[in-house]
Parts: structure tokens; C-alpha cells; sequence
């Protein structure tokens, strides 16, 4: 009875295993073999010419046996990289030092200090402590990105990262303050591309969560009369946060039903966290954007209801991300003289919103950007400190 003809599936590897053994321990059935080396018998194997072109099995082992492939350098390794990432750093910096000479000539300085020193002092007070507040809980935000991404920087760290791109990004736009900052300093910090793109993914997530949860349920419960230019009305705003509060009720119900599980699409990963983690991102957050309204609020000596500042200020923010103006310099005083110019006098309220910017905006601008220039220093030193030990330790390796 002759042996029936061998299928792709026979092939035997190099350890008489098939090529369909997997991880559950399921094996492929066994082609013939003679000896440790797996040779598979085909119809009349060893007698007359081999019927059809070579079996694949031949050709991997040929290959096997030639001449090896030269091994594919890595970008880093290449000699123009040095100067690559010293040429991007510089650009870097140029570019945050035009944006941030940008944003200073557009402020009125004297009106600013002006305005805080109108302010009794009981309510500067109050705002630096609710802009205090305010900057630490976000400086939290990463920390949901630790916990999804794993990584093992310290909380301290992650912590002072995301208060220095949150600062940045206030003032110079999201690409370069948001994610140029974080890219940088994380990539310093030595985590991966990859890694670093999910902290940001979640991190702008979470932010913009709480804000339709929030705005949702404002523009539903308590619509302001919008200007008649502005062709919405009150109902149309209404129909806005209908479709918000959806939008966060629904993820809500996916993580619910589904939390804790990776999609991969078209190269993509697509994560979903467990509900208990989405109620944490939604809950600080809609706090976030509550501190925020509340510094105006206390700026304004309480001349207001809360919650007219918070709705106006929720209307600012979107309108300024959508005119793509860092810090949402002009459009951000526009949207509140629109909507409560008429209410409260124009003096008190720009004297409000230059505090504002003075205490929310400037003077953490400062902050942050003492300690980036902390960070980088003591990046340079780590490396140089590496740079210095590679050839002792290449010297005790070759002794």
C-alpha cells in the first residue's frame, strides 16, 4: 500500500513538531520522519524525479543553510540620529519660545495687575486656592493612564509631568503643550511611543468626558438665552446636550457591558475601561470643570449664580478649541461679554476674566515652566552620567 501523499500541514519542523503546534498544545498531525531531522517522505520518496516544484521544507532549509541575512539597523543606531534628535530638540524649544512671546504680547499687563489689585484680597484668595485645586486634581489624570498602560513611573513623577503639559497646553495649544510635552518628557522618562500615545489618548478622554456629562446636563436643565446671532436658541442648545449627555451615557453602558477589553482595528487599539474606571474619569473631570468656573466665580464677588459662570465657561471652552486659539485668547472674553454683558457691568466682568488668566493661566505658566527646565537638566545629567559609565563598563566586560 503506498504512503499517501504529504499536505502542507505534514511538514515537520526541525524538532519532528508540525508548524500548526500552538499555544493550547494542539498538534497538527505528524509527517513520516527519519531521525532528529524531520525529513518528510512524499510518493516514491528517494526513487525517480521529485513529481512538481521543490517542497517549501527544502526551500527554508536551504535558506537556513546559505549565507545570513544581514541584520536591519535600527533608526537610533544610525550615524545621523545624533544630530537628527539635537536638531528636533532645538526646533522644539524655538517653537515653544515663539508661541510663549505670542501669547505675552497679547496680554494686557497693566490691566491685569491692575485688576488684582481691585480684588479684595479674601477673593484672590479663594481663587489661587480654587486654581490650586484645580491644577493638582488634573495633574491626576495620568495616573488613569499609569493604570491602563502599566508602566512603573513613580505617582510624583507622572504627577509633575501632567501639571507641566496641562500648564502649556493652556497657553500654547494642545499639540505642542498637551502632546509635544508630554511626548517629550515621557520619552526621557524612558517609556515607549506607544505607551505614551494611550496616556494621552486616555488623558484627553477623561477630560472631555466630564465636560459632555457636564455641559449635557447644563444645557438641558439650565439653557441661558444665547445672543440671536448666534442661530441656536435655547431649544437648539438643549437638542446639544441632549445628544452630549447621550454621547457620556453611553460609554457608560459600553463599559459597563463590555469594560475592560482591547479592540484591534486597522492597526489600532481600542480600549475600553472597566465602568468602575469611566465613573472615575467622568467624576473628576465634571470637578475639574467645576474648580474652573469657580475661580471666575469668586473673581466676580459672587455677583452671578454659579451656575450661569459654569455654563458660560463651558461655552468658552468649546468655542476656543474650535477657533484652534491658544488659550482662547479674545474668543474666551467674547463668549462671556455675549452671554452675561448684560447682566453684570463690562469693567467688572473683564476685570474678572483678567484674573483669571492671572491666576489660572500665568502664574502656573511660571511654575511649570521652572520645573521643565528642572526636568531637562536633570535628564542631561542622567545621560551624561549613562555616557560616562558605557566604557567602564565595556572595559570590565572585555577584561
Amino acid at each position: 500500500m503506498n504512503p499517501r501523499p504529504a499536505r502542507p500541514g505534514d511538514v515537520a519542523s526541525a524538532h519532528g513538531h508540525a508548524p500548526g503546534h500552538g499555544a493550547h498544545g494542539t498538534h497538527a498531525p505528524h509527517a513520516h520522519s527519519h531521525g532528529a531531522h524531520g525529513h518528510v517522505h512524499g510518493p516514491q520518496a528517494g526513487h525517480g524525479p521529485h513529481p512538481g516544484p521543490p517542497h517549501p521544507a527544502h526551500a527554508r532549509t536551504h535558506r537556513a543553510n546559505g549565507p545570513p541575512h544581514r541584520e536591519r539597523v535600527r533608526m537610533t543606531q544610525r550615524a545621523w540620529w545624533p544630530w537628527a534628535r539635537r536638531t528636533a530638540s532645538v526646533l522644539f524649544f524655538a517653537l515653544v519660545g515663539w508661541l510663549l512671546w505670542r501669547y505675552a504680547g497679547n496680554i494686557a499687563w497693566g490691566e491685569v495687575l491692575q485688576s488684582l489689585r481691585d480684588l479684595p484680597r479674601a477673593a484672590l484668595l479663594a481663587a489661587v486656592g480654587l486654581a490650586a485645586a484645580s491644577h493638582l486634581l488634573y495633574a491626576c489624570f495620568d495616573l488613569i493612564g499609569r493604570r491602563y498602560t502599566r508602566h512603573t513611573l513613580k505617582t510624583g513623577i507622572v504627577m509633575a509631568v501632567t501639571f507641566v503639559s496641562y500648564t502649556f497646553n493652556l497657553c500654547i495649544g494642545s499639540l505642542v503643550g498637551g502632546v509635544g510635552f508630554r511626548y517629550r518628557l515621557y520619552s526621557r522618562l524612558g517609556l515607549k511611543t506607544g505607551v505614551i500615545t494611550r496616556i494621552v489618548s486616555m488623558s484627553m478622554l477623561t477630560n472631555w468626558l466630564g465636560y459632555k456629562l457636564l455641559a449635557g446636563f447644563l444645557f438641558v436643565v439650565h439653557p441661558l438665552a444665547l445672543p440671536p446671532e448666534w442661530h441656536l436658541g435655547n431649544y437648539g442648545l438643549q437638542w446639544v446636550g441632549s445628544a452630549l449627555m447621550a454621547i457620556s451615557l453611553g460609554y457608560l453602558l459600553a463599559c459597563w457591558k463590555m469594560g475592560d477589553h482591547v479592540w484591534h482595528w486597522r492597526g489600532h487599539e481600542l480600549y475600553l475601561p472597566p465602568w468602575r474606571m469611566a465613573v472615575l474619569q467622568m467624576a473628576i473631570s465634571c470637578i475639574n470643570w467645576s474648580l474652573m468656573a469657580g475661580v471666575i466665580w469668586v473673581l466676580l464677588l459672587r455677583q452671578l449664580p454659579y451656575t450661569d459662570v459654569l455654563t458660560v465657561l463651558l461655552v468658552g471652552a468649546i468655542a476656543g478649541v474650535v477657533l484652534h486659539v491658544p488659550a482662547g485668547l479674545g474668543v474666551f472674553e467674547a463668549v462671556f461679554l455675549a452671554l452675561l454683558g448684560h447682566r453684570i457691568g463690562a469693567g467688572p466682568l473683564l476685570a474678572a476674566l483678567l484674573g483669571y488668566r492671572a491666576v489660572y493661566y500665568i502664574g502656573p505658566l511660571a511654575i511649570a515652566a521652572v520645573m521643565y527646565l528642572g526636568m531637562e537638566a536633570r535628564a542631561r545629567r542622567l545621560k551624561r552620567k549613562a555616557h560616562v559609565g558605557r566604557p567602564a563598563l565595556r572595559r570590565e566586560e572585555s577584561a
